[in-house]
């Protein structure tokens, strides 16, 4: 687990997130408390729950993004879910639990990966041999042993030139084509020990490929990795990191607040909530690969809650989410620095794209404050979408400018300056034709 301090936390996603310096504190909090409670007395850590944390704001100002960002910087399980898309027990669709069990896979995907970076020397060791056999095939045989390992020694430095690499040689390799799925109900909660004996009723298949050296080293690879690799290591880890680590961002919350005062209570959104609550406040869910514990996972809800509020929530769900912080709405000043600043700034990104067409873009100090300029007067006279009208405003100022790129090089057109009056050219008549920009923008 990331030991960063709340200060180096905030410091990181500034890199990326502009602004909103009260979320990014609070997200900065909630996971130094989890490295603050392992130093603690076991006795006494198992008494500090999580102090998860609610988001309120309008769409597009950074919610999860401050979150997505938070896990990947701590190397944590990250799950973003929307409430609205679950239905109460006893209903079509997908339950509560489910967002637990799609952590846990990420976590094992994430401890796999790292396993398989810790075994991969032996890994490619292993395949380099099974390809210097399957190049030699039986000529080897015939030989002294001294010849032999002559032979395979030869092979094997024509394999780490490369020069062998677009010859083809047959394979056989696992048949990784998916088996016709048998839906019974429960299958993904069942005992693990179950579900793994039923996984080992089906045969492995096997099939035999004509590749390219290049591409089974890929395919062999993979195979030799996987034999090196303790299954039942990674799940119990995947599972510790779940529990201890693990990110649950819960978008769209609002979205089951039923607001009596407006007279439209809705008693499936109460449900939704019933059945979130004990998840929320710590309870064992079983997947097929185990039980995990919830009690120490951090929540981090976020919703608009245009005509709601955090209040119209059950008060037991609000007790859960006892950080609550507001996101301000986006302005055009707040446009420009997320041109501009950020380490993957969506201009830089442009900038980088189109170099690999050979075409040099620069971007002049007003065409900057146009784009901040046009894209904060959309959002005022359409809906407000916060930062996702920059992407929209960046693709209509080089729609062109990205189609006709190859062509433009090969003219010997290899530099463009965008300037203020090419960004205007290009997006003012969208906004004085609201219909059209409602459509484009």
């Amino acid at each position: 687990m990331s030991d960063l301090t709340p200060r180096q936390i905030v410091s990181e996603l500034d890199r990326h997130i502009i602004g909103q310096e009260q979320a990014k504190r609070a997200v900065a909090v909630a996971v130094r408390n989890r490295w603050r409670r392992r130093q603690l007395d076991p006795e006494l850590g198992r008494e500090v729950v999580p102090r998860n944390i609610v988001m309120v704001g309008p769409t597009g100002v950074g919610k999860t993004e401050i979150a997505r960002r938070l896990a990947r910087l701590v190397k944590a399980p990250f799950v973003k879910v929307e409430a609205s898309k679950f239905t109460e027990v006893g209903y079509v669709g997908r339950d509560v639990e489910s967002m637990i069990r799609d952590l846990l896979e990420i976590g094992i995907k994430m401890v796999r990966q790292e396993h398989a970076e810790s075994v991969r020397v032996t890994a490619q060791a292993a395949v380099e041999e099974r390809l210097v056999t399957l190049l030699l095939g039986d000529e080897s045989n015939d030989n002294t042993d001294d010849s032999h390992e002559f032979v395979r020694k030869r092979m094997r430095e024509k394999l780490d030139s490369g020069s062998l690499d677009d010859r083809e040689i047959e394979i056989s390799v696992r048949d990784n084509t998916p088996m016709p799925a048998i839906n019974m109900v429960g299958m993904d909660q069942m005992d693990s020990g179950m579900s793994s004996l039923l996984e080992n009723l089906v045969p492995e298949r096997r099939s035999r490929r004509r590749v390219t050296v290049d591409r089974a080293r890929t395919l062999l690879l993979d195979e030799e990795t996987e034999k090196l690799l303790d299954q039942q290591k990674i799940i119990e880890q995947a599972i510790e990191r779940s529990e201890t680590a693990g990110i649950v961002f819960i978008d769209e919350i609002d979205k089951i607040a039923a607001n009596d005062r407006q007279g439209n209570a809705d008693v499936s959104r109460q449900g939704v909530q019933r059945d979130l609550l004990p998840i929320v406040e710590g309870s064992a869910v079983n997947t097929r690969h185990g039980v995990v514990n919830t009690d120490q996972i951090l929540f981090i809800a976020a919703g608009a809650f245009h005509g709601t509020s955090v209040s119209d929530l059950m008060p037991e769900l609000q007790g859960r989410f006892p950080i609550r912080v507001e996101l301000a709405a986006l302005t055009r000043d707040d446009f420009k620095r997320i041109l501009t600043e950020p380490d993957a700034a969506i201009t830089r990104q442009q900038i980088a794209l189109l170099d690999t067409e050979g075409l040099t873009i620069t971007f002049t100090p007003e065409s900057i404050d146009a784009m901040a300029d046009l894209a904060a007067e959309a959002n005022a006279t359409m809906e407000n979408i916060g930062a996702r009208r920059l992407m929209t405003v960046m693709e209509q100022v080089f729609e062109e400018i990205s189609f006709d790129a190859s062509e433009r090089v090969a003219e010997g057109h290899d530099t463009l300056v965008i300037e203020e009056s090419f960004v205007r050219e290009r997006l003012a008549p969208l906004l004085q034709d609201e219909d059209l920009g409602r459509f484009v923008l």
